[in-house]
């Protein structure tokens, strides 16, 4: 343990950040670590995006043209809400990733976290004209938190952002026909959790059906899944926990994005 203090303590903060903004770069960094130990990832694409803390509209984002493991606290991209990057950076970004991500982060005072992934069983859920089935004791969890918007094709136009800002209507869950779930959190971790969940839901949709009728779930039995779920509650740490043991997993594999 002394031994990892130590290591940690040897990736010091560049003074051209600030402590809470170096927090924040550490913290997303282990995220896209975390979702490349998870074979979460799409190549080079898909974006996991952090608001900047006390810095109004700005955010993180992954630099375009590195894979997920490559990703580090000082080389993730700091960029406006309309995508224009702020400070140096020696990677741009992918059009896309700020597409619904600014809208989501400027108009969302808790939106502090948005992820977007193309996982197989996620995006196979969105590609069902019934979406996600809440039929399994992941899915019960979500129940009321899902929302859903239509396909208009590859999210490189800026209005199209508003469209999906709309259609997530408040709901932490967003479901994109034919592409894949965006996540929204009031902090990383919660993030986090909620793409855990939607992950699972989906694969165990994916693996029960066909086998036989699914069977239901009574509302009150969902509703009450929605109100025991305490991975999402902030009063229990919202996802902490979780967050922080795959954290150490990926300390172990390699520190190195904390440079």
């Amino acid at each position: 343990l002394e031994f990892r203090r130590v290591l940690f303590r040897s990736f010091a903060r560049p003074e051209r950040f600030s402590a809470a903004e170096w927090d924040a770069r550490v913290q997303l960094a282990a995220a896209y670590r975390i979702f490349d130990h998870l074979g979460w990832t799409e190549l080079i694409y898909n974006h996991l995006s952090l608001r900047v803390p006390g810095e109004g509209g700005q955010f993180l984002v992954n630099p375009f043209g590195l894979h997920y493991g490559e990703v580090t606290a000082s080389n993730l991209v700091k960029v406006d809400v309309n995508g224009k990057i702020i400070g140096h950076s020696d990677w741009p970004i992918n059009p896309a990733g700020f597409t619904f991500h600014g809208a989501i982060h400027a108009t969302l005072p808790d939106a502090h976290c948005v992820m977007h992934v193309h996982t197989t069983p996620t995006l196979a859920v969105c590609c069902l004209e019934d979406g996600l089935s809440f039929t399994n004791f992941y899915a019960a969890q979500l129940w009321g938190k899902v929302a859903y918007h239509e396909f208009e094709g590859i999210t490189v136009h800026l209005e199209e952002g508003q469209r999906i800002l709309a259609s997530a209507g408040g709901k932490p869950v967003l479901l994109l026909r034919n592409h894949g779930p965006v996540v929204i959190g009031q902090t990383l971790p919660q993030a986090f959790a909620y793409m855990w969940v939607v992950q699972r839901a989906c694969e165990v949709q994916l693996a029960s059906q066909g086998k036989g009728a699914l069977r239901p779930i009574p509302v009150a039995v969902l509703e009450a899944c929605v109100r025991d779920a305490l991975n999402f509650n902030p009063k229990y740490g919202a996802g902490e926990d979780g967050f922080t043991a795959l954290q150490r997993l990926v300390d172990a594999k390699d520190p190195g994005y904390r440079r």
